[in-house]
């Protein structure tokens, strides 16, 4: 298939897309709060998150696990494409959000990804209606995916990936699982000095239900009858929930390149199980040579969500090559202007 005709499909999907989902997002009611694992939701990687989520059509290497599986197949500065992400946000609430992930290179230019993110609560005291101030105890909850990522570029031009991941949430001593998939896609065109289109399924795949041994009760099957056993054990049926599935249109169009700066506009359409259609929109600044990277980055995120406490997102980067071998710092700064302020920081390793 030529990179012609890749370009015609695009397009043809793209209208498809408009015609389809828009009215869905315009008419369809608001479902906030009715989908379980909400964390894959929150943006990993400061890189992403410093550019409002407007990071679909961007993201390469180690990041894209978690934005776009197809963008693993994509070099980073047009050299490395092996790479490896750790990365750390001090959330709201003392919530602590930490991921990894890495992406090797295998049979050519193909490549596997494996990707790991973990949400911790911390402890809280156990409260009861007789002690509303703590019996004593304490509790910890949590949330964890873990991702296994395949992509490759199918023309020089046009790249396609995708994830299947583990998902599970737990809380005392109950807990939820499912298995989801992402796929994605990105075509890089000659269009417009490089302009960059892709798409991204996120979170599709099996509902999740909370079970355990806190669901257990006792019962009186017959409460009228004298001499049977009142402790007959029952299970309590819970609820099921869909994962976030979301899909996402992206593009990145370089507003200009001049000898060793480039400025990137941003930009993402979104659409989620559990809310209306909203845009994402992101900037980035890059000063640049052969040796070395450096990012200033800002974003305005969910463009059409109401009631959002924040939508201004900043961010910075650096990375340098030395050996054959870039390693780099990322920082991500998200105000809220009720609830505090988030800040993320990424390591990276390209080679």
């Amino acid at each position: 298939m030529s990179v012609d005709m890749l370009i015609s499909c695009t397009r043809s999907l793209t209208l498809f897309l408009m015609l389809t989902v828009l009215p869905a997002g315009v008419l369809a009611q608001n479902r906030t709060g009715t989908t379980a694992a909400a964390f894959l939701t929150l943006g990993t990687g400061a890189r992403g998150q410093a550019v409002g989520h407007a990071y679909t059509a961007l993201a390469t290497g180690a990041d894209a696990l978690f934005w776009n599986p197809a963008g693993a197949a994509r070099s980073y500065s047009g050299r490395q494409r092996g790479s490896l992400l750790l990365s750390h946000a001090q959330w709201l609430a003392d919530i602590n959000y930490n991921a990894a992930a890495v992406v090797i290179p295998v049979f050519g230019t193909h490549t596997i990804g494996l990707s790991v993110a973990s949400v911790d609560y911390g402890s809280m005291p156990v409260r009861t209606v007789a002690f509303p101030e703590g019996t004593g105890e304490t509790f910890r909850a949590g949330d964890f995916s873990l991702g296994v990522t395949y992509a490759q570029p199918l023309t020089s031009a046009f790249y396609f990936g995708g994830t299947v991941k583990y998902v599970r949430q737990q809380i005392r001593d109950m807990s939820a699982d499912a298995v989801g998939f992402d796929f994605g896609f990105v075509l890089q065109t000659q269009y417009l000095q490089g302009l960059t289109l892709a798409a991204s399924i996120q979170n599709f795949g099996s509902k999740m239900q909370m079970g355990g041994v806190n669901s257990v009760v006792f019962v009186d099957i017959d409460e009228t009858t004298s001499g049977n056993n009142p402790d007959v054990p029952a299970r309590l049926e819970m609820d099921s929930w869909d994962l976030p599935l979301s899909f996402k249109f992206g593009m990145a169009l370089p507003v200009f390149r001049l000898d060793h700066v480039e400025l990137m506009a941003l930009a993402d359409a979104h659409q989620s199980n559990d809310n209306r259609l909203n845009g994402d929109f992101g900037g980035q600044l890059r000063l640049y040579n052969r040796t070395f990277n450096f990012d200033v980055r800002a974003g305005f995120k969910d463009l059409f969500v109401e009631h959002v406490d924040s939508h201004l997102t900043l961010g910075a980067g650096l990375d340098v090559r030395a050996l054959g071998i870039r390693t780099g710092f990322d920082y991500a700064y998200t105000p809220f202007d009720l609830l505090g302020n988030t800040q993320m920081l990424d390591f990276r390793i390209y080679f």
